[in-house]
């Protein structure tokens, strides 16, 4: 049951909105985290290429960097469910930023150490602030507008993120990428004082654009604490226990929770290796240029999000991501077994059909919930877990087999089971 105090004043004829007037400014708000989750979430597909050149990673070390960033889901999802479940979704917000903000902030003086342990701690920390914004973020829209048209909103905020996605590779391209490429015959040939110092210049180049990110989370959130929300606070009379059984019961997010899973998986594994999986099939594109690709990738993502939302008022949104899995299945397996720029060209056509996946699983789940719905969110968003696994099994894959295509081939069984997902899902 949510709190009565979420209804705005003038009732029912301003609740049938998408959005609630007395909320618009909120609601931007609340969009602009998904935007922000996104950078840094999208800052680590530049980040496992450019460690493997200032920290001389191999590319299944280098996945480790996902792995520890969604183990920091995985811990902190639950926790951030219960703390909203107790102090609203305001509090939730605030502290995500917080983290968000203190985890940026540490990469500095990890550049300054070159410790992978230490720069993977700071990535821990942002993860946990990005946990507790999307397990509130995403729960939280819901309550801005009708809800009946709760997917469509959820899916209008997420196209945000896809933008803050598409724009992550360019910032980071322009920022990160010092645009030297050393061979491995040149790095041999190094001595020890002009590696070092090679290592040192190119770890330096993360500092500017995380200490952007702290900026940027510190002023969101004090707008946050200022502006006007819903105090959509669940009801917390009914006993946790009983919640707990609740989405325990849930066939709809149970499944969501196995969707989510294999999604977040196939999404980290696809975008953490574009760009190595870009200089395998075409060695001559530059680092920046492959960066610039994986852009252009997620431009496509950012219009399926915005395209998704407005065919979903024609199309039920378990068929759409049905359909959606499925043409995901033939693309991937087209970039795994052919070369060149038509392997190339497939994964990029990746990104458009995954785009509306993560909010119609999200908001599909939780449907029904109620008071439970925090915990209910809590449970999709620990499932992004996946992202922390496949990365690395890809990674292997990519080292055993000598190069990258043949990896394509897991994100591929992982839109089976989301296929499989959607057709319960339509059904019911």
């Amino acid at each position: 049951m949510i709190d009565a105090r979420m209804v705005p004043p003038g009732g029912g004829n301003t609740e049938r909105r998408f959005i609630l007037p007395a909320y618009r400014w909120g609601f931007a708000l609340i969009v602009s985290l998904f935007f922000l989750w996104a950078l840094a979430n999208n800052f680590n597909d530049i980040l496992i290429r450019q460690f493997q050149k200032s920290l001389g990673l191999d590319r299944a070390q280098a996945g480790f960097i996902q792995f520890v960033f969604y183990i920091g889901y995985f811990v902190i999802a639950l926790p951030a469910g219960l703390l909203m479940r107790r102090l609203g979704y305001r509090v939730g917000v605030l502290t995500g930023l917080g983290l968000y903000a203190v985890g940026a902030l540490l990469f500095y003086p990890a550049s300054l150490m070159l410790s992978f342990g230490m720069f993977l701690f700071a990535l821990f920390v942002i993860a946990a602030g990005a946990a507790c914004l999307e397990t509130t973020a995403n729960a939280y829209v819901g309550f801005f507008g009708e809800e009946g048209t709760a997917v469509q909103r959820l899916n209008l905020a997420q196209a945000f993120n896809g933008l803050g996605a598409c724009v992550a590779p360019v910032i980071g391209g322009l920022l990160i990428f010092s645009g030297i490429e050393h061979s491995q015959e040149t790095l041999s040939a190094m001595s020890a004082a002009e590696l070092a110092a090679y290592r040192a210049s190119e770890a330096s180049t993360v500092q500017l654009p995380y200490l952007l990110l702290a900026i940027a989370a510190t002023v969101v959130a004090v707008a946050v604490a200022l502006a006007r929300m819903p105090d959509a606070r669940e009801a917390s009379d009914v006993p946790l226990s009983f919640q707990f059984k609740q989405i325990a019961r849930h066939r709809p997010l149970t499944g969501a929770v196995v969707a989510q899973f294999f999604y977040v998986g196939a999404q980290v594994g696809i975008w953490s290796y574009f760009i190595d999986f870009v200089k395998d099939v075409t060695p001559w594109v530059s680092e920046r240029q492959a960066a610039y690709l994986l852009s252009a990738s997620l431009v496509l993502f950012m219009i399926g999000r915005f395209s998704g939302t407005a065919v979903m008022h024609r199309v039920r949104p378990a068929a759409l991501l049905g359909l959606y899995a499925v043409i995901n299945i033939l693309l991937c397996a087209v970039a795994a077994l052919a070369s060149g720029w038509v392997a190339l060209g497939a994964l990029i056509l990746v990104s458009f059909f995954m785009s509306i996946m993560f909010p119609t699983i999200f908001a599909l789940g939780v449907e029904g919930l109620g008071s439970a719905r925090p915990l209910g969110s809590s449970c999709i968003i620990m499932a992004i877990i996946g992202g922390a696994i496949f990365p690395p099994l890809m990674g292997l894959v990519a080292v055993e087999a000598g190069e990258l295509p043949p990896a394509m081939l897991l994100p591929a069984a992982c839109f089976i089971i989301i296929a499989g997902y959607a057709r319960r899902a339509a059904r019911s």
